[in-house]
C-alpha cells in the first residue's frame, strides 16, 4: 500500500475521531442557570452542568450582529467557589477555564466551523477542538451549539512562551505575543498598520491589530512597542522592493510554511472575513542563538460566513479570490504582495497539490460531513423546531430568489434594520450604485407597486441577512455544502496548477482612505471597525 493511501486512511479516521463515539448516542447536553440577565459588555456568574462538571461559570453574550439572532453565542469562563478562573476539562476537551458556545444559527450545517477547525488541525497546526451539544439556559432549550476552545495562550492552545512584567529587554522581550486583526474595544491593545488594506470601494484602509496576549492591563510599554515595531517591520519590508530576498526580506520575519498553509485554508474557504477580521497570528520567543521568534499565521476562526453561506464580499462567487479583498474591510495588502514573489507561489503549489492528496481531498472531506451529520441526526429536529425560520418552503425560497437587492441584501428576506446592521458586513460605499448610475424609473428600477415591496408587504428574515441561499431540508443543505467545496476545489486545482507558470494576482494599488463623519471617525476608522465586544 503506498504511503499517501495510507496517510489517507489515516487522515480519515482522526476527522471522523472526535465525532465517531457519539455518532451513536445522543450528544451530550449543557444546562446554564442564570441568576443576573446576560449582556455583552461583561461576564456575570452562573451555574453550569455538563458531564464531568457542575459549578460556577462567567458567561456573557457574544457577537455583533449575531446578538439580533434568536440563537445567541457565549463566552464562558468556568470559576472556583471564589470567582476565580479555574482549569476544567469539558466533554474530553483538555483543562483550561476559556471556552466559547458558538451558535451555528447561520449556518444550517452547524458545520462550518468544526469544518475549518479540523483541517486546520489536520494541516498540521494547533486549532480550537469542538464538541457538538445541545444547550438549555435557565430550563428553556437553546438548540444545538458547538463547544468549542477559545484561542488563548496555553500548553494545550497556543503554546507560547509566557510575558512576565519584567520581560522588558533582551531575548526574554521576543515573545510570546498574540495577536489578531478583528473588531476592538478599549480593552484591547490596538494599533493602526501603517500598510494602506486594500478592497474595491472600501470606506477605509485603515487595518488596525490588536495584540490579546499580554491583555493590555499588563504589557508593558516596552513589550507594546516591540510588538508594534516588529508588525510594521514586517509589512513595510513585505511591500519593499527587497521583500522576496531570502536573506533580508519577508522570509527573515515570518514563518512561511505557516502563511503558507493559512493562504490555502482561507481561499478553499471563500470566508467574508477572510483575512480581515478574526485573523490570528502569534510570535514566539527567539532561541538563544537568535534563531526563531518569527510571526506564525493562525489559528483560524469564524467561519460560519465561509464555504458557500454567505452573500456579500464575493463569498458567492466561486471564482474569487479573499486576497484580493472586497468592499466590506480593508485586506491587508501583504497579502497580495506576497503572491507577486514566485518562490511563495511555488511554495503554495507544492504545498497544496500535497494536501489534495490526504487532507484536503474530496473524500476526506465528504467523510467529515458525513460523519457530523450522523453525528447530528438525532438532535437536528429539535434544533429546527425551535428555530423553524432555518428551513424555508419550497415557494418562500422562489420568492426570496425574485426579489430585488441592493448590496447582496434582499428586500423583504434579508436586509437589516437599523440598529442590527452587520458587523463588516453591510455594504460600504463604493457598493452602492453611484449618483447619476441608479435607474430611473421604467428603466429597470421597480416601480411602487410592480415588484418593489410595500412597507405593509415587508417580511424581515434575519437567518436571511448574510445567506447566500435557502434551504428547505438538513439533507439539501449538505448536498449543497459537498457541491460547493468540490466547485471551490476545482477552481483552486485549475488556478494553483498555474501558481509557478503563467498565474500572476491582480494587483490593488494602496490607497490611504479614511473614513470621515461630521461627528468623527468611529473607533478604528472603520464602519463601525471597533467599539463592540467581540466578532460576528
Amino acid at each position: 500500500m503506498k504511503k499517501a493511501t495510507i496517510l489517507l486512511i489515516a487522515i480519515i479516521c482522526m476527522m471522523a475521531f472526535t465525532i465517531s463515539t457519539q455518532a451513536q448516542k445522543s450528544l451530550p447536553t449543557i444546562a446554564i442557570t442564570t441568576s443576573t440577565p446576560l449582556n455583552a459588555q461583561e461576564k456575570v456568574a452562573a451555574h453550569m452542568k455538563t458531564e464531568g462538571y457542575d459549578g460556577p461559570i462567567g458567561i456573557k453574550l457574544r457577537g455583533n450582529s449575531s446578538l439580533g439572532f434568536n440563537q445567541k453565542k457565549y463566552t464562558i469562563e468556568t470559576r472556583d467557589a471564589d470567582g476565580k478562573d479555574l482549569d476544567v476539562s469539558l466533554l474530553g476537551m483538555p483543562a483550561h477555564s476559556k471556552w466559547v458556545l458558538l451558535a451555528p444559527y447561520t449556518d444550517v450545517s452547524m458545520m462550518r466551523d468544526p469544518l475549518a477547525f479540523q483541517l486546520w488541525r489536520d494541516m498540521g497546526h494547533w486549532g480550537p477542538r469542538t464538541v457538538m451539544c445541545e444547550v438549555t439556559v435557565d430550563g428553556e432549550y437553546r438548540g444545538i451549539y458547538i463547544l468549542s476552545e477559545a484561542i488563548k495562550k496555553g500548553k494545550d492552545r497556543v503554546d507560547i512562551s509566557k510575558l512576565k512584567k519584567g520581560d522588558t529587554s533582551g531575548r526574554e522581550l521576543t515573545g510570546g505575543y498574540l495577536l489578531r486583526i478583528d473588531t476592538f474595544n478599549d480593552d484591547d491593545a490596538t494599533f493602526t498598520s501603517k500598510v494602506p488594506g486594500i478592497g474595491e470601494g472600501n470606506m477605509s484602509s485603515e487595518v488596525i491589530w490588536s495584540c490579546i496576549y499580554p491583555k493590555k492591563k499588563n504589557l508593558q510599554p516596552e513589550q507594546f512597542a516591540y510588538i508594534q515595531n516588529y508588525i510594521d517591520t514586517v509589512e513595510q519590508v513585505i511591500q519593499s522592493d527587497y521583500f522576496a530576498d531570502p536573506q533580508k526580506g519577508y522570509a527573515h520575519y515570518i514563518d512561511v510554511p505557516s502563511f503558507v498553509d493559512y493562504f490555502i485554508h482561507t481561499e478553499l474557504s471563500l470566508n467574508a472575513d477572510g483575512y480581515k477580521r478574526s485573523a490570528y497570528f502569534y510570535k514566539e520567543k527567539q532561541h538563544e542563538d537568535g534563531t526563531g521568534g518569527k510571526l506564525v499565521a493562525g489559528p483560524v476562526w469564524d467561519y460560519n460566513l465561509a464555504y458557500g453561506n454567505c452573500n456579500f464580499a464575493n463569498a458567492n462567487n466561486l471564482e474569487a479570490w479573499c486576497f484580493e479583498g472586497a468592499s466590506n474591510n480593508p485586506t491587508p495588502a501583504m497579502w497580495q504582495r506576497l503572491l507577486q514573489d514566485p518562490a511563495f507561489r511555488k511554495a503554495v503549489k507544492t504545498r497544496y497539490q500535497q494536501l489534495r492528496k490526504n487532507v484536503l481531498s474530496t473524500k476526506a472531506i465528504n467523510a467529515f460531513i458525513d460523519s457530523q451529520a450522523k453525528l447530528l441526526s438525532k438532535a437536528k429536529d429539535h434544533h429546527f423546531e425551535t428555530y423553524p425560520e432555518l428551513l424555508v418552503s419550497e415557494e418562500r425560497k422562489q420568492q426570496l430568489a425574485q426579489q430585488p437587492q441592493i448590496g447582496g441584501f434582499p428586500f423583504g428576506g434579508g436586509f437589516p434594520p437599523m440598529g442590527e446592521m452587520p458587523q463588516g458586513g453591510f455594504p460600504q460605499m463604493g457598493a452602492f450604485p453611484q449618483m447619476g448610475e441608479m435607474p430611473s424609473m421604467g428603466e429597470g428600477f421597480p416601480q411602487m407597486g410592480q415588484g418593489f415591496p410595500q412597507m405593509g408587504d415587508f417580511q424581515f428574515d434575519m437567518t436571511g441577512m448574510f445567506a447566500a441561499y435557502r434551504v428547505s431540508s438538513y439533507e439539501e443543505e449538505i448536498q449543497i455544502l459537498k457541491q460547493w467545496l468540490a466547485d471551490r476545489l476545482a477552481f483552486l486545482d485549475r488556478n494553483i496548477a498555474r501558481f509557478d507558470t503563467d498565474w500572476q494576482p491582480r494587483i490593488q494599488p494602496l490607497v490611504e482612505k479614511k473614513m470621515q463623519f461630521p461627528f468623527g471617525n468611529f473607533p478604528g476608522g472603520g464602519f463601525p471597525s471597533g467599539g463592540f465586544p467581540g466578532g460576528f
